[in-house]
């Protein structure tokens, strides 16, 4: 038997595939959307509702192989199911239109596919609560039910297909634009955004490239907004520390000083900015960078002597000596 149609009629003769809408009445009624970046090949889904946690339901995605989004009376083995199609080499339509066949409760469902070619599908179920309904397009799908007008889904597209950015940039200006015209009429609570890499590595830690949630937040867009800028600064992060890592230190300088230009709140940034200054024989430069750090928490001045010793901080006596200047007297120095 051919392993894909042995694989579909798995998936469609098992009693346990799905349940029925009085068994499982979990309503995450909302809007989300499902996209391919073409030029990355990266594949994602977004998403906020009026309900706890929508991410832990509705956002599934694998690389290079699709995205997909289960909502209104949600079954969530429309996730996994649909990736696991699409893994066997079906369209996202033959995916979907497989599930929905098997489901005894598909009137109440809302889900959208997208695999890693682009091909999109969604599904409407006619007991979805107004206002509901879906908007496909080229790498693309928008849909919502329970919503205050019919405005949202129209709105989602246009803001998709209208926004210069990225993956990321496009599926959140679809999430503010549906909120903007009404979004769901029960108001908003959770926000979720998923995005894996258009390959696979067989890594899905390397593969993921961003998966942020809301649980719970009186502005869980905004928020999701604020985390995405959170987590693109620590991608800076990260790469100083592989610079530093490969004692590239000009490198390492770059990443951390665009991180810290992004937060420069946050001490951890500033911090590691001033370090990799220092190790660029720029000791001076760093002095008023250590001095911020040292008094906002004494405890870096407490971390700076111990990093000589492990090859991080490129500094002689004196320089460290320079640099704790700036600081409170260390705890261990106390007596």
């Amino acid at each position: 038997m051919n392993h894909c149609l042995g694989l579909i009629c798995l998936v469609l003769t098992s009693s346990t595939s799905f349940i029925s809408a009085q068994e499982f009445s979990r309503p995450i009624h909302t809007y989300s959307i499902v996209a391919r970046d073409p030029a990355t090949g990266q594949l994602g889904v977004a998403v906020q509702s009026h309900w706890f946690s929508v991410g832990s339901l509705v956002t599934w995605a694998e690389a290079g192989v699709g995205a997909v989004a289960t909502q209104s009376f949600v079954d969530p083995a429309y996730g996994p199911l649909g990736l696991e199609l699409m893994r066997a080499g079906k369209t996202a339509k033959q995916a979907l239109e497989g599930l929905l066949k098997s489901d005894p409760g598909e009137a109440v469902r809302q889900v959208a596919m997208i695999d890693a070619k682009g091909n999109v599908i969604a599904h409407t179920g006619s007991k979805c609560i107004p206002a509901a309904g879906y908007i496909t397009g080229e790498n693309f799908s928008v849909q919502a039910n329970l919503m205050l007008n019919d405005k949202v889904w129209p709105a989602m597209a246009a803001a998709y297909k209208n926004t210069i950015g990225d993956l990321a940039d496009k599926m959140l200006a679809a999430l503010f634009a549906a909120q903007s015209v009404g979004g769901d009429i029960r108001g908003k609570q959770s926000a979720a955004i998923l995005i894996v890499s258009g390959t696979s590595t067989g890594r899905p830690w390397v593969d993921r490239v961003l998966e942020l949630r809301v649980e719970d937040h009186p502005e869980p867009l905004k928020e999701l907004r604020r985390l995405i800028n959170v987590h693109r600064a620590y991608q800076h992060m990260n790469a100083g520390d592989l610079a530093m890592e490969h004692n590239d230190m000009e490198k390492a300088l770059r990443e951390y000083g665009a991180a810290q230009e992004m937060m420069p709140e946050n001490l951890e940034m500033t911090y590691w900015t001033a370090v990799s200054l220092v190790n660029a024989g720029r000791l001076d430069e760093s002095l008023p960078l250590f001095k911020k750090v040292f008094l906002g928490d004494p405890n870096w001045a407490e971390l700076t002597p111990r990093l000589p010793k492990v090859g991080l901080l490129n500094v002689d006596d004196a320089g460290l000596k320079k640099i704790l200047t700036a600081a409170p007297e260390p705890k261990s120095m106390k007596k």
